[in-house]
């Protein structure tokens, strides 16, 4: 995937839905855990040197795995390479589960998911689309059956794009 790097780097400036400094480890094999500054924005999830401004990277949170570790742990893996494999390592058990919790709700998948499904009850207690008004209530990608079939997989996912 290809991105616009001057945009990506005004995006992992905007404010964060959840930031901290945590221990980070990369897929390569051998690769020691180091404190990044980790932020979450949108569906993006940047990492910083903990002294400077501008990211070292940024995983696109599509079609991957969000999965607790060890006690106080989480790893984030690829559906076409689950090889690829993150490791955070948190301060608490707490900080943990929110870290996981926030990763799992950032895809647009998620958030796809959660609009067609409020847009039923909604529909169901009003008898209207909600959409209707803003015209887009036709559109795909807002239908129900442009979901992917139950055992495939709609879940977080990320894709690194290695910043200059």
């Amino acid at each position: 995937m290809r991105y616009n790097e001057k945009e990506l780097r005004a995006l992992s400036q905007q404010p964060a839905e959840l930031a901290a400094e945590l221990g980070m480890r990369g897929p390569k094999k051998g690769s020691v855990a180091k404190r990044r500054l980790v932020k979450l924005v949108v569906n993006f999830l940047f990492y910083f040197r903990t002294d400077e401004a501008e990211p070292l990277g940024a995983l696109l949170l599509e079609r991957c795995r969000v999965a607790q570790e060890e006690p106080g742990g989480f790893s984030i893996s690829f559906v076409e390479d689950p090889e690829r494999k993150y490791h955070f390592e948190c301060c608490s058990q707490e900080q943990c589960e929110q870290w996981t919790e926030a990763l799992r709700r950032a895809s647009y998948e998620y958030m796809r998911r959660s609009l067609i499904f409020y847009r039923k009850e909604i529909q169901k207690m009003t008898g209207k689309d909600p959409l209707e008004q803003f015209g887009i209530s036709e559109e795909t990608r807002f239908q129900l059956s442009s979901l992917p079939r139950e055992g495939q997989s709609a879940c977080v996912s990320s894709q690194l794009d290695e910043l200059d």
